[in-house]
């Protein structure tokens, strides 16, 4: 069963464009007659389904996956079937979406604990005190 293609909870499967050739995976002697490989393609720059903020996101984040023409490229080869490889090809392409549509996780700046501060503290001393009875006196 084939997955649908969604980003920010559009379908997209029907800008999605699927071409199939011969794979270098498994398959066996089969590899040479089966054009088993899907390369998906998503053309960014012209999609109907996304806002300019979404290309926009999509182009910055991707941006190692994108040609020139802004098309998001994505190649799946490791399963023995077409229909197997275009549901990978499917599931990649979700997980870039999601990858890309994801926000930062905002870091909150904290102060260490007054026991923490004084442990430390404590530490240092004890180890300054270690290298100290080691020298050697004159």
């Amino acid at each position: 069963m084939i997955q649908t293609a969604r980003v920010r909870n559009k379908d997209v499967t029907s800008e999605l464009d699927f071409n199939a050739s011969k794979s270098g995976g498994p398959g066996g002697q089969n590899v040479n007659k089966v054009n088993s490989k899907i390369t998906l393609r998503f053309d960014v720059k012209n999609s109907q389904l996304l806002t300019e903020e979404e290309k926009e996101k999509i182009s910055d984040k991707l941006s190692s996956r994108i040609s020139n023409d802004g098309i998001l490229i994505i190649n799946a080869q490791s399963k023995r079937t077409q229909l197997q490889n275009k549901e990978a090809a499917i599931i990649k392409f979700n997980q870039l979406m999601g990858k890309a549509f994801a926000r930062k996780k905002f870091r909150k700046a904290t102060k260490p604990t007054k026991s923490s501060v004084k442990k430390r503290l404590n530490e240092k001393k004890k180890h300054s005190e270690k290298k100290k009875l080691r020298q050697n006196i004159f």
